[in-house]
């Protein structure tokens, strides 16, 4: 009887760390790309669509229904649109609204802007989901191939250049 009460002494540790292990982390990861074919700025913003709901319930619409809803999603979209700042030497870019989509397990939320000249000071500032979460991280990809810069952000964080 001793021996079982030292085994699980000693696995209770790890039973506890069980919940821990099984919870995704908080992340939004946004690309930032010029399409050569359009030679406009794309911006991709993909959010798992269980965290969407979550902060769209947290946020005051208790119906929300992200797979369900296109308007669930547009409400979503537009609360990404918000949260979300690029500017270009120093100034803010109003970035229009493309759509949405669900693609596995994420929501896609598409916005594009005029491309901007070469050599322009590109500002990005993502705090998605930051007013909802604590412990949420957004991480931001600027360009394409080989020549990816990446930003990563927590609640409070400064726009990055």
């Amino acid at each position: 009887m001793i021996r079982h009460t030292l085994i699980l002494m000693a696995l209770m540790p790890l039973l506890l760390a069980l919940p821990l292990a099984a919870h995704h982390p908080k992340i939004v990861i946004s690309t930032v790309t010029i399409n050569p074919r359009t030679q406009k700025l794309e911006l991709v913003h993909q959010v798992p669509v269980h965290d969407a709901e979550h902060a769209l319930r947290t946020l005051g619409n208790k119906s929300a229904d992200i797979i369900g809803s296109s308007k669930s999603r547009e409400a979503f979209a537009r609360y990404v649109t918000r949260r979300f700042v690029l500017e270009l030497d120093g100034a803010r870019v109003t970035l229009g609204y493309v759509g949405s989509e669900i693609i596995g397990g994420s929501l896609h939320v598409y916005q594009e802007a005029p491309a901007p000249a070469a050599g322009a000071r590109v500002r990005v500032s993502s705090q998605i989901l930051t007013d909802v979460w604590a412990r949420q991280r957004n991480r931001v990809n600027l360009g394409r191939g080989s020549q990816v810069k990446t930003f990563l952000f927590a609640a409070g964080d400064a726009g990055q250049e």
